[in-house]
């Protein structure tokens, strides 16, 4: 039987995936996380060709023409574009299996906690065309938790908050489960939205969600640094007024300003877990802390912000962004520990 087993484990390698709206990473067993990528595709939609997938289709976001589309297939954390999601899938699987694909894997992929049945449906299905043998689905905040390395199967209450692109979930876990938690559509997407509205009604220019993604990683933060707010960004779009293009200084204290609407959406989020949570775990996460994962949760002084309206203390994860898929794989590597922490779906795990 182990002969088999090895026999069976040269040909295929079991894998992990967190699909994000922005990004997806994934973690091959025995390997560790091998492979993170923007979530996009490049559809030549004159024949339907896959131009590209990943990076290389993200540097393709607004700047294609008319023929070619760069594709983001989810958004809000669900699957919008079915058959786009499965040969974005199907691409990155074939890549980190390195020609092991004879035998199909099994594959554990994290989905966030507030979507339906025939959402859950929709991911399990198009990973399944893309090649999985099986696929088990878990709830992107156990994951990040699992990651995190919290004491998940303990009664002691844990916090932890997930802030991706396209959505945040806050969660409280104790004994395997979830005790309370939220899952908002408001992220870092939502961020990047905000930004160029701002651009918009503040000056006049038109830019597109790229330009505002890269504006909030170079001087976006969620309190001021230190108390410098001299830091600035080149913003460079179309002047609305004439039509030409134009650039604008945008500083660090205007896209702070921006971005205020969604980080108030995510402490609400914490604040309304908080008011479900039983009393006796609101009293351990006081002693533990809120804990962030996440891309979003790389925002500069959201840790701070996030304690100065919660009242609460908070701790960021060492990297943030590879919390969920690392929580994923080591649920994939122990399934039989952590078969409780698998979503049901059709009365079967």
């Amino acid at each position: 039987m182990r002969l088999w087993r090895n026999l069976w484990s040269g040909y295929s390698r079991d894998i992990a995936i967190d699909l994000g709206t922005a990004n997806t990473l994934v973690h091959v067993r025995g390997r560790g996380v091998v492979l993170r990528e923007p979530s996009v595709v490049a559809v030549d939609r004159s024949n339907n060709a896959i131009l590209a997938v990943g990076t290389e289709a993200k540097r393709m976001l607004g700047r294609t023409p008319p023929h070619i589309t760069a594709v983001r297939p989810l958004k809000d954390g669900v699957i919008a574009d079915f058959d786009i999601a499965e040969v974005m899938l199907r691409h990155f699987m074939h890549r980190v299996q390195r020609r092991r694909m004879l035998v199909h894997p099994t594959v554990v992929i994290g989905i966030p906690s507030g979507v339906t049945e025939v959402e859950r449906r929709a991911v399990r299905d198009a990973t399944v065309r893309a090649g999985a043998r099986q696929v088990m689905l878990i709830e992107e905040p156990m994951a990040a938790a699992i990651g995190a390395g919290l004491p998940i199967w303990e009664p002691t209450g844990s916090m932890v908050v997930d802030i991706g692109g396209g959505t945040s979930e806050v969660a409280v876990i104790a004994l395997s489960g979830v005790v309370a938690g939220r899952s908002v559509r408001v992220a870092g997407d939502e961020m990047d939205e905000t930004i160029v509205q701002f651009m918009y009604h503040e000056h006049n220019l038109a830019v597109g969600p790229a330009t505002a993604e890269a504006i909030k990683i170079e001087i976006g933060s969620a309190v001021s640094p230190n108390g410098n707010d001299e830091q600035v960004a080149l913003a460079r779009g179309r002047d609305l007024l004439t039509g030409l293009p134009k650039a604008v200084e945008v500083n660090a204290a205007q896209v702070r300003e921006a971005i205020v609407a969604p980080l108030s959406g995510i402490v609400e989020a914490i604040r309304q877990t908080l008011e479900d949570t039983p009393p006796e775990i609101s009293g351990d996460i006081m002693q533990q802390g809120i804990v962030l994962t996440g891309g979003g949760a790389l925002l500069r002084g959201i840790d701070r912000y996030i304690a100065q309206e919660t009242q609460m203390p908070v701790r960021m994860v060492e990297d943030p962004l590879t919390c969920v898929v690392l929580g994923a794989g080591r649920a994939l590597e122990e399934a039989d520990q952590f078969a409780d922490t698998f979503v049901k779906l059709d009365g079967k795990a």
